[in-house]
């Protein structure tokens, strides 16, 4: 029997691939949706991009006939002669096997300017956060996530959806979910619904200690915003009366909860606790 002519398929069966769920692997068997990635990203061909997740590759050749260069990561070394089949004839692709969350991505030369990536569902909204705050010269992303997790990154203040993520993502980007993505275009096919997520950089990514302020703001969502930093964040010795009286001074409720405030809200607070 032939080899389909769809490279994912081909080389599924080609390299005896078998999709490993528990690391969120969903290969792209369509190869239609390559150019609607590369045109949401606005490659060009002096970019150096970096791909999470390279899988069987279908997206890395795709990038590396259009980019300066492209950076892989992946972390599941059973794909290595499937993901090698797919770039090998590219001298402008360099594949990080590895962890996309341990990987050092500073170092990285040439230094990737755009994040484009089919992300595994379980490390996306990490992985897409780490590059925003570890690698400043990206000033572009788009990668297909879980809705879930598109709509998190993009949910505005006041939503159930709002939470850490989102103020992280939106204190360094502007974040747009730009279209949905059939299950269809996956193998195999996925329990969940995919989203194109596009982000485009309008500032720096906020420091580990804002990060931490962040993170411990909801990280009780039942609490007031006061009652979840004085149970989980090193206030700096400051009482729950003073730090109501900062929240009042920046225009807030003293009770407010951290849904509330927006992710410039969260950057006025950390400036005023000294972070």
């Amino acid at each position: 029997m032939g080899h389909p002519n769809q490279p994912s398929l081909r080389r599924l069966r080609q390299f005896a691939v078998r999709p490993d769920r528990e690391l969120g692997q969903n290969f792209l068997i369509d190869s239609n949706i390559l150019e609607v990635i590369a045109a949401a990203a606005q490659l060009a061909s002096t970019d150096v991009t970096l791909e999470i997740g390279g899988g069987l590759g279908v997206l890395s050749e795709h990038l590396a006939s259009r980019a300066r260069h492209v950076h892989v990561i992946e972390l599941d070394t059973r794909l290595r002669e499937a993901l090698t089949d797919a770039t090998a004839p590219h001298a402008n692709v360099t594949v990080h096997w590895g962890d996309a969350l341990k990987v050092d991505l500073a170092g990285m030369r040439p230094t990737p300017s755009k994040v484009i990536a089919n992300l595994p569902y379980g490390i996306a909204a990490a992985a897409l956060l780490r590059t925003i705050c570890e690698l400043p010269s990206v000033t572009g992303w788009v990668a297909m996530v879980q809705r879930e997790v598109g709509e998190r990154l993009a949910s505005k203040p006041g939503g159930g959806t709002y939470g850490t993520p989102s103020v992280i993502a939106q204190l360094a980007c502007e974040v747009r979910l730009l279209r949905a993505i059939p299950r269809t275009v996956f193998h195999p096919v996925p329990n969940v619904d995919s989203v194109l997520l596009g982000m485009t950089r309008t500032g720096e990514g906020p420091s580990a200690p804002l990060r931490a302020l962040i993170g411990d703001a909801f990280a009780h969502r039942r609490k007031t915003l006061v009652g979840s930093l004085r149970h989980a964040h090193d206030t700096r010795g400051r009482s729950a009366q003073e730090l109501r009286a900062i929240l009042v001074e920046l225009g807030h409720p003293p009770d407010v909860r951290a849904e509330r405030l927006s992710p410039e809200d969260f950057s006025a607070l950390g400036a005023a606790l000294g972070l």
